[in-house]
Protein backbone atom coordinates (compact mmCIF):
# COMPACT_ATOMS: atom_id res chain seq x y z
CA UNK A 1 0.00 0.00 0.00
CA UNK A 2 1.54 3.49 -0.97
CA UNK A 3 1.20 6.04 1.66
CA UNK A 4 1.50 9.39 0.82
CA UNK A 5 1.99 12.68 2.12
CA UNK A 6 -1.59 14.04 3.72
CA UNK A 7 -0.58 17.72 2.99
CA UNK A 8 2.50 17.35 -0.23
CA UNK A 9 1.92 21.31 -0.37
CA UNK A 10 1.68 22.51 3.02
CA UNK A 11 5.35 21.84 3.96
CA UNK A 12 9.17 22.14 2.00
CA UNK A 13 11.20 19.83 4.37
CA UNK A 14 15.08 19.70 2.96
CA UNK A 15 15.27 16.51 4.58
CA UNK A 16 13.79 12.68 5.41
CA UNK A 17 12.09 14.21 8.51
CA UNK A 18 11.01 11.79 10.85
CA UNK A 19 11.56 13.80 14.15
CA UNK A 20 8.28 15.03 14.94
CA UNK A 21 8.17 13.61 18.88
CA UNK A 22 11.28 15.96 18.58
CA UNK A 23 9.91 19.41 16.53
CA UNK A 24 7.54 19.25 14.38
CA UNK A 25 7.87 21.15 11.04
CA UNK A 26 5.64 24.23 10.51
CA UNK A 27 3.42 24.33 7.62
CA UNK A 28 3.96 26.84 5.02
CA UNK A 29 0.63 29.13 6.11
CA UNK A 30 1.90 29.19 9.85
CA UNK A 31 5.69 30.53 8.43
CA UNK A 32 3.80 33.29 6.17
CA UNK A 33 1.55 34.58 9.12
CA UNK A 34 4.56 35.01 11.57
CA UNK A 35 6.30 36.13 8.81
CA UNK A 36 3.34 38.95 8.23
CA UNK A 37 3.17 40.09 12.01
CA UNK A 38 6.77 40.16 12.25
CA UNK A 39 6.63 42.39 9.00
CA UNK A 40 3.51 44.34 10.79
CA UNK A 41 4.98 44.95 14.07
CA UNK A 42 8.72 46.18 13.07
CA UNK A 43 6.56 48.76 10.68
CA UNK A 44 4.82 49.85 13.99
CA UNK A 45 1.37 48.55 12.68
CA UNK A 46 1.05 45.41 14.61
CA UNK A 47 -1.75 42.89 13.89
CA UNK A 48 -4.52 41.72 16.53
CA UNK A 49 -2.35 38.86 17.51
CA UNK A 50 -4.76 38.52 20.73
CA UNK A 51 -7.15 37.23 18.52
CA UNK A 52 -4.74 34.72 17.19
CA UNK A 53 -4.44 33.56 20.76
CA UNK A 54 -8.34 33.06 21.21
CA UNK A 55 -8.67 31.27 18.03
CA UNK A 56 -5.70 28.58 18.23
CA UNK A 57 -7.67 28.44 22.06
CA UNK A 58 -11.03 27.67 20.14
CA UNK A 59 -9.34 25.19 17.53
CA UNK A 60 -7.43 23.08 20.31
CA UNK A 61 -10.60 22.72 22.18
CA UNK A 62 -12.06 21.31 19.25
CA UNK A 63 -9.34 18.78 18.67
CA UNK A 64 -9.72 17.48 22.10
CA UNK A 65 -13.31 17.61 22.64
CA UNK A 66 -14.28 20.11 25.58
CA UNK A 67 -15.57 23.57 25.94
CA UNK A 68 -13.00 26.33 24.93
CA UNK A 69 -13.89 27.80 28.40
CA UNK A 70 -12.02 24.77 29.98
CA UNK A 71 -8.65 25.84 28.29
CA UNK A 72 -6.03 27.34 29.49
CA UNK A 73 -3.37 29.32 26.82
CA UNK A 74 0.34 29.34 27.90
CA UNK A 75 4.00 28.05 26.89
CA UNK A 76 5.10 25.32 29.20
CA UNK A 77 4.14 22.17 30.25
CA UNK A 78 6.59 22.22 33.09
CA UNK A 79 4.59 25.47 34.10
CA UNK A 80 1.37 23.59 33.96
CA UNK A 81 2.12 20.77 36.08
CA UNK A 82 3.93 23.05 38.20
CA UNK A 83 0.88 24.64 38.95
CA UNK A 84 -1.35 21.61 39.60
CA UNK A 85 1.71 20.64 42.18
CA UNK A 86 1.76 23.97 43.80
CA UNK A 87 -2.24 23.17 44.08
CA UNK A 88 -1.93 20.03 46.19
CA UNK A 89 -2.18 19.73 50.04
CA UNK A 90 1.26 18.61 52.02
CA UNK A 91 1.62 15.60 51.97
CA UNK A 92 -0.78 14.26 48.83
CA UNK A 93 0.69 10.60 47.16
CA UNK A 94 1.38 11.69 43.73
CA UNK A 95 1.40 8.53 41.35
CA UNK A 96 3.79 8.95 37.92
CA UNK A 97 5.15 6.43 35.56
CA UNK A 98 8.72 5.44 35.85
CA UNK A 99 10.98 6.84 33.09
CA UNK A 100 8.24 9.75 32.38
CA UNK A 101 8.86 13.02 30.53
CA UNK A 102 10.45 15.23 33.59
CA UNK A 103 8.13 17.71 32.96
CA UNK A 104 5.50 15.43 34.02
CA UNK A 105 7.59 14.27 37.20
CA UNK A 106 10.05 16.82 38.09
CA UNK A 107 7.35 19.19 39.30
CA UNK A 108 5.89 16.86 41.61
CA UNK A 109 9.42 16.51 43.07
CA UNK A 110 11.43 19.44 43.69
CA UNK A 111 7.84 20.72 46.33
CA UNK A 112 9.63 18.12 48.79
CA UNK A 113 6.42 17.71 51.14
CA UNK A 114 4.40 15.35 48.46
CA UNK A 115 4.67 11.50 48.56
CA UNK A 116 5.97 10.85 44.91
CA UNK A 117 5.32 7.20 44.39
CA UNK A 118 6.98 5.66 41.13
CA UNK A 119 5.34 2.30 39.20
CA UNK A 120 5.84 0.49 35.66
CA UNK A 121 3.76 2.16 33.03
CA UNK A 122 1.66 -1.21 32.32
CA UNK A 123 0.67 -1.24 36.39
CA UNK A 124 0.10 2.71 36.89
CA UNK A 125 -4.23 1.91 36.98
CA UNK A 126 -3.22 -1.34 39.69
CA UNK A 127 -0.82 1.06 41.51
CA UNK A 128 -3.56 3.52 42.51
CA UNK A 129 -4.88 3.27 45.69
CA UNK A 130 -7.00 4.58 48.70
CA UNK A 131 -5.21 8.21 49.57
CA UNK A 132 -3.29 8.45 45.80
CA UNK A 133 -4.40 11.93 45.23
CA UNK A 134 -3.05 12.41 41.86
CA UNK A 135 -2.27 10.57 38.83
CA UNK A 136 0.34 12.05 36.20
CA UNK A 137 1.35 10.32 33.32
CA UNK A 138 1.68 10.66 29.29
CA UNK A 139 -0.26 9.57 27.16
CA UNK A 140 2.77 8.37 24.77
CA UNK A 141 5.88 8.09 26.37
CA UNK A 142 8.29 9.95 24.54
CA UNK A 143 11.57 7.17 24.91
CA UNK A 144 9.71 4.68 23.01
CA UNK A 145 6.50 5.85 21.91
CA UNK A 146 4.26 3.10 24.66
CA UNK A 147 1.08 3.93 24.59
CA UNK A 148 -0.60 4.43 28.27
CA UNK A 149 -3.77 2.72 29.04
CA UNK A 150 -5.68 5.69 29.89
CA UNK A 151 -8.93 4.06 30.10
CA UNK A 152 -7.66 1.71 33.20
CA UNK A 153 -6.29 4.54 34.75
CA UNK A 154 -9.10 6.50 34.38
CA UNK A 155 -11.11 3.70 35.97
CA UNK A 156 -8.62 3.22 38.91
CA UNK A 157 -8.83 7.01 39.60
CA UNK A 158 -12.24 7.46 39.64
CA UNK A 159 -12.40 4.31 41.82
CA UNK A 160 -10.14 6.00 44.47
CA UNK A 161 -10.94 9.36 44.19
CA UNK A 162 -8.21 10.67 42.66
CA UNK A 163 -7.43 13.25 40.13
CA UNK A 164 -5.86 12.58 36.46
CA UNK A 165 -3.34 14.75 34.74
CA UNK A 166 -2.32 13.59 31.61
CA UNK A 167 0.35 15.46 29.36
CA UNK A 168 -0.27 14.87 25.88
CA UNK A 169 2.07 16.33 24.13
CA UNK A 170 3.22 13.31 22.66
CA UNK A 171 -0.55 12.05 21.09
CA UNK A 172 -2.41 15.53 20.40
CA UNK A 173 -2.04 15.99 16.87
CA UNK A 174 -2.45 12.07 15.82
CA UNK A 175 -4.07 10.03 18.62
CA UNK A 176 -7.51 11.06 19.02
CA UNK A 177 -7.87 12.99 22.92
CA UNK A 178 -10.90 13.36 24.60
CA UNK A 179 -9.99 15.98 27.26
CA UNK A 180 -13.09 16.27 29.47
CA UNK A 181 -12.29 12.42 30.72
CA UNK A 182 -9.98 13.79 32.63
CA UNK A 183 -9.29 16.64 35.24
CA UNK A 184 -6.12 18.06 33.88
CA UNK A 185 -4.53 17.62 30.58
CA UNK A 186 -1.26 19.29 29.40
CA UNK A 187 0.56 19.78 25.99
CA UNK A 188 3.17 21.87 24.19
CA UNK A 189 2.63 23.26 20.76
CA UNK A 190 5.43 22.39 18.88
CA UNK A 191 5.34 18.59 18.15
CA UNK A 192 2.61 16.59 16.59
CA UNK A 193 0.15 19.85 16.43
CA UNK A 194 2.85 21.58 14.16
CA UNK A 195 3.22 24.43 15.98
CA UNK A 196 6.13 27.18 16.53
CA UNK A 197 7.57 26.41 20.11
CA UNK A 198 5.79 29.07 22.69
CA UNK A 199 2.78 27.55 22.64
CA UNK A 200 1.46 25.23 25.30
CA UNK A 201 -2.36 24.55 26.31
CA UNK A 202 -3.64 23.55 29.88
CA UNK A 203 -7.55 21.78 30.01
CA UNK A 204 -9.25 22.05 33.28
CA UNK A 205 -12.97 20.66 34.43
CA UNK A 206 -15.88 23.07 34.88
CA UNK A 207 -15.12 23.46 38.19
CA UNK A 208 -11.57 24.77 37.52
CA UNK A 209 -10.17 21.96 39.57
CA UNK A 210 -8.95 23.56 42.78
CA UNK A 211 -6.42 25.06 41.15
CA UNK A 212 -4.89 28.44 42.29
CA UNK A 213 -3.85 30.92 39.94
CA UNK A 214 -0.70 31.56 41.13
CA UNK A 215 0.87 33.12 38.66
CA UNK A 216 -1.76 35.27 37.32
CA UNK A 217 -1.41 38.67 35.80
CA UNK A 218 -3.01 40.89 33.56
CA UNK A 219 -4.11 38.34 31.15
CA UNK A 220 -5.98 36.31 33.72
CA UNK A 221 -8.20 38.84 34.17
CA UNK A 222 -12.21 38.58 33.29
CA UNK A 223 -11.39 41.62 31.40
CA UNK A 224 -7.78 41.81 30.74
CA UNK A 225 -7.42 45.38 29.93
CA UNK A 226 -8.91 46.36 32.70
CA UNK A 227 -6.91 44.53 34.95
CA UNK A 228 -3.11 46.25 33.96
CA UNK A 229 -2.69 48.01 37.35
CA UNK A 230 -2.90 46.99 40.55
CA UNK A 231 -4.40 43.76 42.04
CA UNK A 232 -6.47 41.98 39.58
CA UNK A 233 -9.86 42.65 40.42
CA UNK A 234 -11.71 39.74 38.76
CA UNK A 235 -10.13 36.70 37.86
CA UNK A 236 -11.75 35.41 34.31
CA UNK A 237 -14.22 33.06 35.41
CA UNK A 238 -13.17 29.79 33.15
CA UNK A 239 -9.92 28.81 32.26
CA UNK A 240 -7.80 32.00 30.90
CA UNK A 241 -7.49 32.57 34.38
CA UNK A 242 -4.44 30.42 34.20
CA UNK A 243 -2.98 31.94 30.87
CA UNK A 244 0.42 32.82 30.81
CA UNK A 245 1.05 36.17 29.16
CA UNK A 246 1.45 34.52 25.60
CA UNK A 247 3.71 34.66 22.73
CA UNK A 248 2.03 36.62 20.34
CA UNK A 249 3.81 35.66 17.37
CA UNK A 250 3.61 31.87 18.48
CA UNK A 251 0.02 32.06 18.79
CA UNK A 252 -0.10 33.55 15.08
CA UNK A 253 1.35 30.39 13.65
CA UNK A 254 -0.24 28.23 15.65
CA UNK A 255 -3.74 29.32 14.51
CA UNK A 256 -2.60 28.53 10.99
CA UNK A 257 -1.18 24.85 12.09
CA UNK A 258 -4.39 23.80 13.82
CA UNK A 259 -6.60 25.00 11.20
CA UNK A 260 -4.64 22.71 8.79
CA UNK A 261 -4.98 19.53 11.27
CA UNK A 262 -8.31 20.41 11.63
CA UNK A 263 -9.06 20.36 8.34
CA UNK A 264 -7.53 16.93 7.89
CA UNK A 265 -8.90 15.34 10.88
CA UNK A 266 -7.24 13.78 13.60
CA UNK A 267 -8.49 10.71 13.08
CA UNK A 268 -7.74 10.43 9.18
CA UNK A 269 -4.00 11.34 10.80
CA UNK A 270 -4.12 8.64 13.28
CA UNK A 271 -4.50 6.47 10.56
CA UNK A 272 -1.96 7.39 8.24
CA UNK A 273 0.90 7.94 11.25
CA UNK A 274 0.25 4.71 12.49
CA UNK A 275 0.07 3.00 8.99
CA UNK A 276 3.80 3.72 8.71
CA UNK A 277 4.69 3.06 11.60
CA UNK A 278 3.44 -0.03 11.02
CA UNK A 279 5.72 -0.52 8.07
CA UNK A 280 8.41 0.48 9.80
CA UNK A 281 8.10 -1.93 12.24
CA UNK A 282 7.78 -4.52 9.87
CA UNK A 283 10.72 -3.62 7.46
CA UNK A 284 13.05 -3.71 10.90
CA UNK A 285 12.16 -7.57 11.04
CA UNK A 286 14.00 -8.94 8.20
CA UNK A 287 16.83 -6.45 8.68
CA UNK A 288 16.79 -8.71 12.70
CA UNK A 289 15.90 -5.55 14.31
CA UNK A 290 12.94 -5.72 17.26
CA UNK A 291 11.37 -2.39 18.08
CA UNK A 292 10.22 -1.78 21.64
CA UNK A 293 6.45 -3.07 21.28
CA UNK A 294 3.94 -0.20 21.33
CA UNK A 295 1.01 -1.19 19.59
CA UNK A 296 -0.95 1.65 18.38
CA UNK A 297 2.21 3.91 18.71
CA UNK A 298 3.09 6.46 15.78
CA UNK A 299 6.60 6.58 17.56
CA UNK A 300 8.84 3.63 17.29
CA UNK A 301 11.77 3.07 19.59
CA UNK A 302 14.89 0.45 18.15
CA UNK A 303 16.97 -0.59 20.99
CA UNK A 304 20.52 -0.32 20.34
CA UNK A 305 20.75 1.78 17.66
CA UNK A 306 20.62 5.47 19.02
CA UNK A 307 24.26 5.41 18.28
CA UNK A 308 23.06 5.72 14.67
CA UNK A 309 21.62 9.06 14.24
CA UNK A 310 24.51 11.76 14.36
CA UNK A 311 25.47 9.25 11.05
CA UNK A 312 21.75 9.86 9.65
CA UNK A 313 21.49 13.23 10.08
CA UNK A 314 24.63 13.42 7.95
CA UNK A 315 22.87 11.48 5.25
CA UNK A 316 19.91 13.73 5.88
CA UNK A 317 17.34 11.80 7.57
CA UNK A 318 16.51 13.61 10.79
CA UNK A 319 15.52 11.36 14.11
CA UNK A 320 16.08 10.81 17.45
CA UNK A 321 18.56 9.03 19.67
CA UNK A 322 16.60 9.02 22.98
CA UNK A 323 17.43 6.79 26.15
CA UNK A 324 20.36 4.26 23.96
CA UNK A 325 17.17 3.87 20.98
CA UNK A 326 16.83 5.49 17.57
CA UNK A 327 13.30 7.07 17.66
CA UNK A 328 11.15 7.41 14.51
CA UNK A 329 8.26 9.59 14.47
CA UNK A 330 6.24 9.63 11.90
CA UNK A 331 3.37 12.21 11.38
CA UNK A 332 1.03 13.37 8.21
CA UNK A 333 3.78 14.92 6.25
CA UNK A 334 5.67 11.65 5.94
CA UNK A 335 5.14 9.16 3.24
CA UNK A 336 6.04 5.23 2.72
CA UNK A 337 8.88 6.87 0.52
CA UNK A 338 10.40 8.20 3.74
CA UNK A 339 10.13 4.37 5.91
CA UNK A 340 11.31 2.63 3.11
CA UNK A 341 14.29 5.41 2.90
CA UNK A 342 15.26 5.15 6.56
CA UNK A 343 15.18 1.10 6.48
CA UNK A 344 17.47 1.29 3.58
CA UNK A 345 20.07 2.90 5.78
CA UNK A 346 19.95 0.72 8.72
CA UNK A 347 22.22 -1.94 8.73
CA UNK A 348 21.48 -5.42 8.81
CA UNK A 349 21.93 -7.23 12.88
Amino acid sequence: MELDSLAPDAFAPLTTYLNTASTGLLPARAVAAMGEAVAASAAGRPTDMFGDVEAARAAYARLVKVPVRRVAAGASVAVYVGLVAASLPEGSEVLVARGDFSSVVNPFHVRGDLKVRTAALDDLAAEVRPGTALVAVSAVQSADGRVADLAAIRAAALAHGARTLVDVSQGAGWYPVDAGAYDYTVTVGFKWLAGPRGVAFLTVPDDLGGLTPVFAGWVAGEHPWDSCYGPVRELARSARRFDESPALFSYTGARHSLALLEELGVERVHAHNTALADRFRAGLAPLGHEPIAAPGSAIVAVPELGHLQAELSGRDVELSNRAGNLRAAFHFYNSAKDVDRLLDLLPTR
